[in-house]
């Protein structure tokens, strides 16, 4: 490690930390950052690299301490032992010429580069860094994205506005490739033109993830706002994306003359690169058509991520018959074998992705148990001759990366390095309760001084709800029993005070009215000044929430929540999950661990009398189980009751739902079946 003596050695040895997205689960990397500027640092959005890009050298020596240097070398020394360690993958026999390429139109992997818009990026950020951790050969695949998601704000009527500060690549975590591969698009006159496509890579511990980006010098203006918002534009525009994301990802990796033997689609936004991979097998490996769709489902993995329509796109078959009927021909496939791939049904007018990665897929699955059941379900008609048991689509269920989750004050408690969750069943209970009040406080503290939330009392009883304001989430469902909510609210014994986060999408009008609702019911009088909404969630807010309050809610309109992530990273950080039993509560649930939310309306109830007998239910449970199990208080002021449930979340639920053990379930159950059945081609694996 060189000598650091002054400002430019110390930027020089803070540069290669800044540089790999390792610090966003190393607490102590991170901190060596916001020691520099604390205010500065967050109002950057917790990116080191835009800080150390503003820091003079002056600055930089001035944080020239003993101590800081002494952390700065045990940091040092941790990045060398991690990245130098034998990894699961490493310890036992494996195919030397296994890759994955791991395809994504998302991925959270830090606020400190927003190209993520909710849950579907934050589990594609996880699962790259524990392929990292686990040292699973892998490589990500996304779009870079110039103003990435939206920034949230209420204006003067507490409706969502949405704006898109530009993201200057210069100032992130990237690094550009020099290389500028090209994808035919469509104009609007139909004809086909070559964008130039620029690259970005990401470093995460052992795993690159390459984001690609077409606001590059040549390219016509409407092609260079190809990739300038996630999810944006018209359906032309979200055509192109997905285009860009699947045919453009082939060949930058090709470009970057990476073979992968496995192909996972992370949700159906980059189907097509199905489309480039049977060009590449017919015109370049003289495959025949059918023999190359063979091999292509064979290769590939894919992971539906939602039963709800709006997650699943479809397309004009025309707009699709502009941009790719060229390709098509390439591939020996008539227009209408090709369409009738993205059909559930021949008289199906719209081209669907999920349909078309299914019927292209050897190995697909839900994100939980009951997901995997609706999805067999839903896309019975796909496979009209089989049983619904018998569709082939498996489950493996979500897990979150625990590091970058974890509180720090329970990584001193189980182990900073390799988290031991069992340890938690040992931790004196004062101890225990002491870890979670100090990141309950550090809440409150961040939510007055980031958002200017009026201060709250951190011996309440804190609920927190935090999501995408989608309509089936039914976040109105706690302020649908206005009165009962006030009495919790205003209890002088026993009350509640609730934190409600989360963004609707921009052309979502129901969901910005279940935001108004919310923030209109917190100025009512019957609020009694303990529900805030905190606007522009996003990952520091999400990180501060899942750690710091007590209770995590959640009332999706079951079967329609696939997964729910968040109330995993709140189960390991020892917070109490109080859920419809949908997702992946379905699997985790026991009274030793939380709370289940059972309102039976009967099988034939209609949505709104579901919803009536689940809102009957929450209150109950809130009412009957979680107010008692929380105020319950022995001589010392600890609450022995909750504290065995937040013992058990963490020892029981920790581990299990953790991103290790689901990307070890995908190696062993879908990566290695597909690399074994994975055509091989000697020309693009130099």
């Amino acid at each position: 490690m060189a000598e650091v003596h002054d400002g430019a050695t110390l930027r020089a040895a803070l540069l290669p930390i800044a540089s790999d997205f390792s610090f966003t689960w190393i607490g102590e990397a991170r901190a060596l950052f916001d020691d520099l500027n604390p205010r500065r640092f967050a109002e950057l959005h917790s990116n080191p690299i835009a800080l150390l890009s503003e820091l003079t050298y002056d600055d930089l020596e001035s944080a020239l301490t003993p101590e800081y240097l002494e952390r700065l070398e045990r940091v040092q020394r941790r990045l060398a032992r991690e990245r130098g360690y034998e990894t699961w993958w490493t310890e036992q026999e494996r195919p030397e010429d296994f890759l994955v390429a791991y395809f994504s139109a998302e991925f959270g992997l830090d606020e400190s580069l927003p190209v993520y818009s909710g849950g579907l990026g934050i589990l594609a950020g996880d699962h790259l860094k524990a392929a990292s951790e686990l040292g699973v050969p892998l490589v990500g695949v996304g779009l870079f994205y110039r103003r990435g998601y939206f920034r949230q704000r209420l204006d003067a009527a507490d409706r969502q506005v949405e704006r898109y500060p530009r993201n200057d690549a210069n100032r992130l975590p990237l690094e550009l490739v020099p290389m500028a591969p090209v994808v035919e698009l469509a104009d609007e006159s139909g004809e086909l033109v070559p964008v130039r496509l620029g690259v970005w890579r990401a470093r995460i511990g052992r795993v690159s993830l390459y984001l690609l980006d077409t606001k590059v010098s040549g390219n016509p203006a409407w092609a260079r706002d190809v990739t300038d918002i996630l999810y944006g534009g018209d359906r032309e525009n979200r055509l192109r994306q997905e285009l860009v994301l699947g045919v453009g990802g082939v060949r930058v990796l090709r470009r970057l003359g990476l073979a992968p033997t496995v192909f996972h689609m992370n949700e159906g936004h980059s189907a097509f690169l199905q489309l480039e991979r049977l060009r590449e097998l017919v015109e370049e490996d003289g495959v025949g058509t059918s023999e190359a769709l063979e091999q292509l489902r064979e290769s590939t993995v894919f992971t539906t991520h939602t039963p709800v329509p709006a997650g699943n796109e479809v397309f004009d078959p025309e707009l699709v018959q502009r941009n790719v009927e060229g390709l098509v021909e390439r591939c020996g496939l008539e227009w209408d074998e090709f369409a009738a791939l993205g059909k559930v049904a021949p008289e199906d007018e719209l081209f669907g992705l999920t349909p078309f990665a299914l019927r292209t897929s050897r190995y697909a699955n839900g994100v939980s148990e009951l997901h995997g059941a609706v999805s067999r379900e839903m896309w019975h008609g796909l496979w009209p001759g089989s049983p619904v048991d018998e569709v082939p689509i498996t489950s493996i269920t979500n897990g979150v990366h625990q590091r970058t989750w974890l509180s720090r004050e329970l990584e001193e408690l189980l182990g900073d390095t390799d988290p031991q969750f069992a340890r938690a069943r040992e931790v004196p209970a004062e101890s225990l309760w002491a870890a979670h009040r100090t990141a309950k406080d550090r809440l409150l503290e961040f939510i007055v001084t980031t958002r200017g939330a009026q201060a709250l009392d951190p011996d309440v009883l804190t609920i927190g709800f935090a999501r995408r304001f989608a309509t089936y989430k039914r976040a109105s469902l706690l302020f649908s029993r206005p009165e009962r909510l006030a009495a919790l609210l205003a209890d002088a014994e026993r009350p509640i005070q609730i934190l409600v986060a989360g963004k609707a999408h921009p052309a979502d009008e129901g969901g910005k009215d279940v935001i108004q609702q919310v923030v209109d019911f917190a100025r009512e009088p019957a609020a009694a000044g303990r529900v805030v909404f905190l606007s522009d969630y996003e990952m520091t807010l999400a990180r501060r929430l899942v750690q710091g309050v007590d209770v995590w809610l959640n009332t999706p309109r079951r079967p329609l929540e696939a997964s729910g992530t968040s109330g995993m990273k709140a189960a390991l950080n020892g917070v109490l999950n109080c859920s419809i039993l949908d997702g992946w509560w379905a699997e985790a649930y026991s009274p030793a661990v939380g709370f289940a939310i059972v309102g039976d309306a009967g099988a034939d109830a209609s949505e709104a009398e579901q919803d009536e007998a689940d809102a009957e239910a929450l209150f109950a449970i809130l009412e009957g189980q979680v107010l008692p199990a929380y105020y319950e208080r022995g001589a010392d002021g600890v609450p022995e009751r909750w504290i065995a449930l937040m013992r058990e979340s963490i020892a029981e639920l920790g581990p299990r739902f953790g991103t290790a053990r689901m990307v070890r379930d995908y190696v062993e159950r879908l990566y290695l079946p597909a690399h074994d059945g994975a055509p091989r081609a000697a020309s693009r694996a130099a």
